[in-house]
């Protein structure tokens, strides 16, 4: 790193992929340093994309200092000292190996690959990486909205007990037109997964951060209600356009994906993530119930939580409403007086800060890659458990033995 004119070291980023979390990265390193006394302050290098015209265009409207076509000269590059992964999944493991390889600190965005082994050569990568100093992330951006960050504070004081249930749903509608393009995200060669890796990975991280206990084991459905799209001729995000000669393709993913799981703490979970859910457009709701009380979380209302204390009289107990914009609160202390809420481009300032902070002190990072390993084996569990026509699926690496269903007791 480079020392700026304020004596605090630059931070080089180099970033790979400009379309929907390429632009929401792009914000987050331009802003983090202007509200956040970050140990370092990142400097936007090179922005890396596939076509010369559209990369350069990007980096220009962006804010990146210049802009290449192959991501290896990133990694070649002496004043890139961070590799951003902004690309789809089928990507992930090869840039993130080659650029921990090389030096590089990496943060790569969710879910961390396409497979379990690649999952786990990334993690393997980044273990070796870390004994030289280099810092890896995985980018699950939900844990830095402010009220999940309290839920999960609310959590490990102790405030709802012991955790009993865990509801999770992320519901989309994006895809609902069945004459919606074949875009990148329903190709299973380059997306991994539909609904269950793309929106079903948020929730599975959510629930597991916020309660500590990860998924031990699953029994699942997934779906596919469009088999047929029209062939995309060009996308950007979650928007696209047709093929003018109206050619047709087949959908390689899952539209939805609904299980049940047990906690390693014990308590039962159950999950939901589809793209089918009509008029709904970025619903992740999140509600945990314990001995000593419960919380709900929902995106659409994303500055709020939930809360209710069981051991308050049960004349005036009920749910209350937090606005999670104090000072006190996770992150809300950086922005605006209370009251004035935070919005969804704010997780990934927070994401930014983290892991700036992270590098600086030399501490690991989290979600670190080898939670993002964790997540991807749920996900592959899921995935095997529909297969087997919704088997009781163990996670693997989990206790198979002690986090069985529970016997059914029977009559005769």
């Amino acid at each position: 790193m480079s020392m700026t004119h304020a004596s605090r070291p630059t931070l080089g980023v180099g970033m790979i992929g400009y379309a929907f979390m390429g632009r929401a990265h792009s914000q987050a390193w331009r802003n983090t340093a202007a509200f956040f006394d970050l140990p370092c302050t990142p400097a936007m290098v090179a922005l890396a994309g596939r076509s010369h015209e559209q990369v350069t265009a990007a980096a220009e409207r962006l804010g990146w200092a210049s802009a290449v076509t192959e991501w290896r000269e990133l990694i070649r590059r002496d004043d890139v000292h961070v590799v951003d992964i902004c690309t789809p999944g089928d990507t992930h493991a090869e840039i993130a190996i080659a650029a921990l390889d090389a030096g590089k600190h990496v943060l790569c965005e969710k879910p961390l690959a396409n497979t379990v082994a690649e999952a786990t050569a990334m993690a393997e990568a980044a273990e070796r990486a870390a004994a030289n100093g280099v810092r890896a992330m995985v980018g699950f951006n939900y844990r830095r909205v402010p009220a999940l960050a309290l839920a999960r504070s609310l959590v490990l004081d102790g405030r709802l007990g012991t955790i009993r249930h865990v509801r999770a749903q992320y519901l989309q509608d994006w895809i609902v037109d069945p004459d919606f393009p074949l875009v990148w995200r329903l190709e299973a060669d380059k997306a991994g997964s539909g609904a269950l890796g793309d929106i079903g990975a948020h929730i599975i991280d959510a629930a597991q951060y916020v309660t500590g206990d990860r998924l031990v084991g699953v029994s699942a459905l997934l779906e596919t209600f469009i088999k047929e799209r029209p062939i995309a001729q060009a996308s950007a995000g979650l928007d696209a356009t047709v093929d003018g000669d109206h050619r047709r393709g087949r959908v390689t993913v899952d539209d939805a994906a609904l299980f049940s799981g047990r906690m390693s703490g014990g308590a039962l979970a159950s999950f939901e993530a589809t793209r089918f859910a009509t008029g709904r457009k970025n619903v992740l709701r999140l509600e945990i119930n314990g001995s000593a009380g419960s919380l709900a979380f929902d995106l659409e209302s994303m500055n709020e939580l939930s809360f209710y204390d069981h051991t308050e009289d049960a004349g005036t107990a009920g749910f209350r409403r937090i606005l999670v914009t104090e000072p006190s609160h996770p992150y809300a202390g950086a922005w605006w007086p209370p009251g004035h809420v935070l919005g969804y481009e704010h997780t990934f300032t927070h994401e930014v800060k983290d892991f700036v902070e992270a590098i600086a002190s030399g501490t690991d990072p989290e979600p670190s890659f080898a939670d993002g390993l964790q997540v991807q084996r749920v996900l592959s569990a899921v995935a095997r458990s529909a297969a087997d026509r919704g088997a009781w699926t163990v996670v693997e690496g989990a206790d198979a033995a002690a986090h069985r269903p529970s016997p059914t007791a029977t009559t005769g």
